[in-house]
């Protein structure tokens, strides 16, 4: 079968053909459908995993997931073939098996659900991951009526998603963004809209001089994470999708500082799943890919020149 991804140590990534994968007892294989790009599906692309995590060749890079289920192995009871699912593949010490290919195993319970109905493949697919840790990244700053929440990284896939859930929980977000997004990001919720080209920091304590209550970075700030937390006030949240948030200096200023885990509690899926199905969450594709064409996906995405979601059709 075709599949995206690491052929070897030395590979650089690229389509290859590897063998179709068959389900072990308490597994399914699925047809996948569609597939969409994280940050981590490019960085796993870029060989930059290979120095944190065991790699065991061939690796198919890919998190999300959409299709159909085509063969369940021994025990399993759950689902059958033809159902239509949606995913993330599971959280392992390894590098292995991944959502960009035709056919994908993964285990029958976790981070799998059936795939709402009112809602097509590329829009299951590109839920998954980033809506999952955007849920916790809110979840972990607790936003209430009236609290200020600043979203940095807000137009990418996690922040699309955390602007959302955030403002449905009452909060007043301020988002970070270019001034060509910024009228999409308000319709995702954002209340104020802070140019990030410029001083950011300084534009919201301007408009902010008490600060704000809580603060969800859904990108890599570098140096300036320290610059940005100090924005928070005393007794605030701070909640990190890129594992910055340093909780003993924080709690000094009585600020509760969490590293969010994205596949953490494998019921979140569910969760936002229903919501985008409701209609109570927008799920932010702005652009659909080809299969063939997913390189140009990764590096669009690993340049940061996409906003929201980049889905990707997986012909089966």
């Amino acid at each position: 079968m075709k599949a995206f991804g690491l052929a070897d140590e030395e590979a650089s990534a690229a389509m290859m053909e590897v063998p179709t994968p068959e389900p072990g007892p308490g597994e399914v294989r699925i047809g996948v459908h569609a597939a969409s790009v994280n940050g981590f599906d490019v960085f796993v692309a870029m060989g930059l995993a290979r120095s944190m995590m065991e790699h065991r060749y061939p690796v198919v890079s890919g998190k999300d997931y959409a299709g159909v289920i085509e063969w369940v192995g021994e025990g399993v009871t759950s689902l059958a073939v033809g159902d239509e699912v949606a995913g993330i593949t599971p959280g392992e010490p390894h590098l292995s098996r991944g959502s960009y290919a035709e056919s994908l195993v993964v285990p029958a319970e976790g981070f799998i659900e059936r795939k709402p109905a009112n809602l097509d493949f590329e829009q299951a697919a590109s839920i998954g991951l980033a809506a999952v840790t955007a849920l916790a990244s809110v979840e972990a700053v607790e936003p209430t009526d009236g609290d200020i929440v600043l979203v940095v990284g807000a137009t990418g896939g996690v922040g699309a998603y955390a602007v959302q859930l955030a403002a449905r929980r009452g909060g007043t977000v301020v988002a970070t963004s270019l001034p060509e997004d910024e009228e999409w990001i308000r319709g995702l919720g954002a209340s104020e809209v802070v140019d990030y080209s410029g001083d950011a920091v300084a534009a919201v304590r301007e408009t902010h001089p008490d600060g704000v209550d809580a603060l969800i970075v859904a990108v890599n700030l570098g140096g300036a994470f320290d610059a940005t937390a100090a924005l928070v006030k005393d007794g605030g949240r701070v909640a990190s999708t890129i594992g910055g948030a340093d909780a003993e200096s924080l709690a000094e200023r009585g600020i509760v500082g969490t590293n969010v885990q994205g596949q953490s509690d494998p019921g979140s899926l569910g969760t936002v799943l229903r919501m985008a199905a409701d209609g109570t969450l927008v799920v932010p594709i702005t652009r659909t890919f080809g299969f063939v064409d997913l390189h140009e996906a990764l590096g669009l995405v690993g340049q940061r020149r996409s906003r929201g979601k980049f889905a990707v059709s997986i012909s089966n």
